[in-house]
Formats: structure tokens, sequence, C-alpha cells
């Protein structure tokens, strides 16, 4: 009975771990935040991201703890669609806090239509390709539940795509910033501003980094355990939420 219920036991260990880290930072965010910053949209869409990164440990914990204390009395298949939803879906978010960070190098009333549209095709394309392979992501998932049989995570070519395009995606922030750092920068000098926008992308790149190319080498090499694979969706989410989170509580009082 121990050896069954061990891989629950180890998901949801951890999810409870990472939960209450997430939930810390948040309440540090709203003591730290002030009445113009909450107008912001960085900061909604922080609150928007940790809300749903919450819901996604309640749901884990909920679908884990039932496996634990009842083998027996599984949650029903929705319920671990629902959780896998918000496990896969909120990187994507983070990601896009990020993007909107980019209006503070190219405000709207100043910027022209075609250098906006030259800056932001590219992330957006690749946001719109993610939702895409994650949507694909999901039915399969659901699929593979309904089989009763199968890896959902094991060389699935719609998650190694997103953790991809995800490397992709914030390599092209980080190296906007960079690009600008050099162009804003007077020699001897380096603005403030610039040098917080620069520190908020290296801290969301380096470790969803890392994990994503951790992900994507487990995914491809490891078939056997399934648990190490949820594992390591959760911590790559929480990770991803927590450095965008850690960035905005550290700069909460400067302007975004």
């Amino acid at each position: 009975y121990v050896e069954r219920i061990q891989p629950a036991f180890f998901v949801l260990l951890a999810n409870t771990a990472f939960s209450a880290s997430l939930f810390t930072l948040f309440v540090v965010l709203l003591v730290l935040s002030t009445k113009e910053s909450r107008r912001r949209v960085a900061f909604r869409l922080n609150v928007l991201a940790i809300c749903i990164v919450l819901t996604m440990g309640v749901l884990v914990g909920f679908g884990d703890g039932k496996t634990v204390l009842n083998e027996l009395d599984q949650p029903l298949p929705a319920t671990f669609i629902t959780s896998m939803a918000f496990t896969v879906f909120p990187p994507l978010l983070a990601d896009s806090i990020l993007l909107t960070r980019l209006l503070a190098l190219y405000p709207l009333s100043s910027t022209d239509r075609v250098t906006l549209s030259k800056i932001f095709a590219f992330p957006l394309c690749i946001k719109c390709a993610r939702v895409v392979v994650l949507i694909l992501f999901i039915n399969g998932y659901a699929e593979v539940l309904r089989a009763g049989s199968g890896n959902p995570w094991f060389r699935n070519p719609n998650l190694i795509a997103e953790w991809t395009m995800q490397i992709a995606d914030n390599a092209y922030s980080v190296t906007l910033f960079l690009y600008n750092l050099r162009v804003r920068t007077i020699p001897g000098r380096l603005p403030a501003r610039i040098r917080q926008i620069f520190y908020i992308a290296a801290a969301n790149f380096v470790f969803p980094l890392i994990f994503n190319l951790v992900l994507i080498i487990c995914s491809t090499t490891v078939q056997s355990s399934d648990t190490l694979g949820s594992l390591l969706l959760l911590i790559n989410n929480y990770v991803t939420v927590m450095g965008v989170l850690c960035a905005t509580v550290w700069f909460s009082r400067s302007e975004w």
C-alpha cells in the first residue's frame, strides 16, 4: 500500500511546500504594493497568475490527497484534466507579464506602429503557438486518462514544443533588454530604470531556462517515471511564476 501511494505522496508534499512559499510571497507583494502600483497591468497580471497557481495547488492537493487517504476512492478524470490545465498554462501567463514590461522601453504614446509591430510580432505569434500546443497536449492527456494506460508526458511532442518555445520566448525578451541596455546606456553610467528591467529579465530567464532544459531531457530519456514528470512540471510552474513575483516584489516601489 505504501509503495502504491508513494508517488502521490511525493507530489503532494512538493506541492504543499511550493504553495506555502507562493502564498507567503503573495502576502509580501500586497504589503509592499502601493495604491498606484495596484493600478498597473503588471500587478494585476501577477495577482491573476498567483490565483491560478494557488488554484492549481488546491486541485493537485485534492487529487493526490484523496489517493493517499483512500487509493480506491479516486477523483473524477475531470479533476485531473483541470489540474493539468492549471499546471501547464501559468508559465505562459508569467511570460506575458514580462511582455507587458516591454512597454516601459517602447511606450505606446511615443513609439510608431511599425516599430511596435516589429517588436511584438514574434512574442505574440509564439504565444499563440504555445496556446495551440498546450490545448493539443490537454486533449491528448484526456485521452490517456480515458484509456487508463500510457505515459502522457514521455516524448510528448506538444510538451517539448511548449518548453522549446518558452525558452525562445524568454530569450527574445532578454536579448531585447540587453540591446536596449547597450543602446541607452551612457558610457560609465547605467540608468536605474534600465538596470532594474535587466535584473527582472535575467531573474525570470535563468531558472526557467534550467528547468525547461531538464524537462526536455527527462521527457526524452526517462520513460518509466510518471511521478518525475509530474514533479518537474509542478516545479517548473512554481519557479516561473515565483520568479516573476520575486522580481515584482523586489521593485514593487519602483516604476515598472
